[in-house]
């Protein structure tokens, strides 16, 4: 029943999917969570357990269809690259683990759990089987010097051919190693489900998780070889090649398939450029199922774990996380946050809890974002922050401000209290505000009232409120709002801080205000420029005497 969920699937994906690089096929984190679902409805291996696997995948084949359909592709969007670094390097090692067993020659049931695994492998390491280990350990290293010399022979199929080869002049079985063994031939009938409705009910919350976890599963390692190859996937596509996949399989008796961690780490491994790959591997399912079984008898265990094993290493980029180190401290700790719980609690808990500490990120940094202080470039009309500009001069009497982020309930205190704190700096000398307000496209009632509270308080300081660089629907929200009227007869809202400048200078008359325009431009180029109008007419301009 897995070969069968290893043929229509990876028949149809190529036409519908959009990754070149994911294998289709069955994956041990979806067996767990079918086993103690169905397992409580039906005896494990029966006929009517069977046929509720089949109706499973058909339920969840049709969620998946539902989920392409209303275009719910788009909640992926919020797996990020620390997320999905972070997730590929613990799947990699969950991969490797799982072949422990099978390169050691010690049973070990199959775990999604790495130290489960682990705890298995050392509980039995006194059973390892030396002949095993020495074939297995030898496949490993003939793959790295194939590797190392740059052979254009693909490595897998040579470790596969030779251990059928080594299984059968050997006569491995014999011996004790554990080879794949008769696999029953024939094709399987079409048949329907059996639609009943209480085992449709039992069902339905499991079928539910489990397109989930596929349509997490799926994007991720879409995403993960779009990035390492420099192209995209769309996550609709892929909601909907699964759904078609698995409607399918519920219809000739198959397991739920789902895109593979180990058979996608082979694949691109051996080379593979395109999702036509799935269509060669689904052919040889087909002709191993009908005529070639009994060629596959002595292929040894642990030389499939060897080609496994050496794919999942390969999945391991060091250099992607010491880049996240390097460049952006958070985003490495949001990846080294993911791989722990996926190797600690489970594949899909480490995607999920990766994706929430990503979030919870962007809500910090949303409610605690930058407020600029500004200074003039001598001979420029540019206003930089002067914490990274030392050339950049400040103004006697007025601060200009930056706010570096929207304007919304997630930091609206937060502005408001930083605002009005920078505001009363300078002993108190402050007499001008400019705030440049090009950073924010909108202002909801949040936003509305705390800019409120910024504008009375600064009135009740006898400190002008100047804005400069609103967008036009922030402008409109404003007005909505009533600020326009609060901030004075004037407005005072300007295009540029360059402009608000303009208009402070021009309209002080005190001694200290011509000083500081013969201080500060007197060498530089004319920092007033008649000539140059305000494109925006509704907003206050200054006199031409300016």
């Amino acid at each position: 029943y897995g070969l069968y969920a290893c043929i229509f699937p990876l028949l149809i994906y190529p036409f519908i999917g959009t990754s070149r690089h994911i294998a289709l096929g069955i994956i041990a984190v979806d067996m767990v969570i079918i086993s103690a679902s169905v397992s409580n409805i039906a005896q494990s291996g029966s006929v009517e357990y069977i046929m509720l696997v089949a109706l499973l995948a058909l339920m969840v084949g049709l969620i998946q269809i539902i989920m392409a359909a209303a275009r719910l592709g788009f909640l992926i969007n919020y797996l990020s690259r620390p997320v999905i670094n972070g997730f590929t390097m613990a799947a990699a090692l969950i991969i490797v683990s799982g072949q422990l067993g099978n390169l050691l020659g010690v049973k070990v049931s199959q775990s999604a759990y790495f130290f489960d695994t682990l705890k298995l492998v050392f509980i039995k390491i006194g059973e390892v089987d030396h002949l095993t280990l020495l074939l297995g350990g030898g496949s490993i290293i003939l793959i790295a010097l194939i590797k190392y010399w740059k052979s254009m022979f693909p490595t897998s199929l040579v470790i596969i051919i030779l251990g059928i080869v080594l299984g059968w002049w050997l006569n491995l079985p014999e011996k004790g190693v554990n080879v794949v063994g008769e696999i029953p031939s024939g094709f399987p009938d079409l048949r329907l489900p059996s639609l009943n409705l209480s085992s449709f009910r039992e069902l339905l919350s499991t079928a539910i998780t489990l397109a989930l976890v596929q349509f997490m599963t799926i994007t991720t390692l879409g995403k993960t070889y779009g990035k390492e190859h420099n192209y995209s996937i769309d996550s609709n596509q892929e909601l909907l090649a699964l759904g078609a996949g698995n409607i399918i399989n519920g219809f000739f008796q198959a397991l739920p398939s789902s895109a593979s961690f180990s058979r996608s780490a082979v694949n691109a491994e051996s080379g593979a450029r395109t999702s036509l790959s799935n269509i060669f591997a689904a052919l040889v399912v087909i002709l191993t199922l009908l005529f070639l079984t009994p060629i596959f008898y002595y292929l040894p265990y642990c030389s499939l774990a060897a080609v496994v094993i050496v794919a999942g290493i390969n999945l391991i980029d060091i250099k992607a996380i010491r880049y996240l180190y390097e460049t952006k401290k958070r985003d490495f700790f949001i990846a080294m946050f993911t791989f722990v719980i996926t190797l600690l609690i489970g594949i899909q808990e480490g995607i999920l809890l990766g994706i929430t500490a990503s979030l919870l990120a962007i809500l910090y940094r949303m409610s605690t974002p930058n407020v600029a202080e500004l200074g003039h470039l001598p001979g420029t009309r540019s206003f930089k922050d002067i914490e990274r500009y030392s050339d950049a001069e400040q103004f006697e009497k007025i601060l200009i401000l930056r706010v570096d982020a929207s304007f919304s309930f997630a930091n609206a205190e937060y502005f408001k209290d930083n605002i009005l704190k920078k505001s009363t700096g300078r002993e108190g000398t402050i007499e001008a505000v400019i705030l440049d307000c090009s950073a924010i496209n909108d202002l909801d009632t949040t936003a509305l009232e705390a800019m409120g509270k910024i504008i009375n308080t600064l009135k009740e300081r006898k400190v002008v409120l100047y804005l400069a660089g609103i967008k036009g629907p922030v402008r409109d929200v404003m007005k909505k709002a009533g600020l326009y009227e609060n901030l004075g007869p004037n407005k005072r809202i300007f295009r540029t801080p360059y402009r608000a400048i303009l208009d402070i200078l021009s309209n002080w008359h005190e001694a200290s205000g011509s000083e500081l325009l013969g201080h500060h431009y007197k060498d530089t180029d004319k920092f007033v420029d008649k000539k140059e109008k305000d494109i925006d007419h509704t907003q206050y301009e200054p006199d031409d005497n300016t």
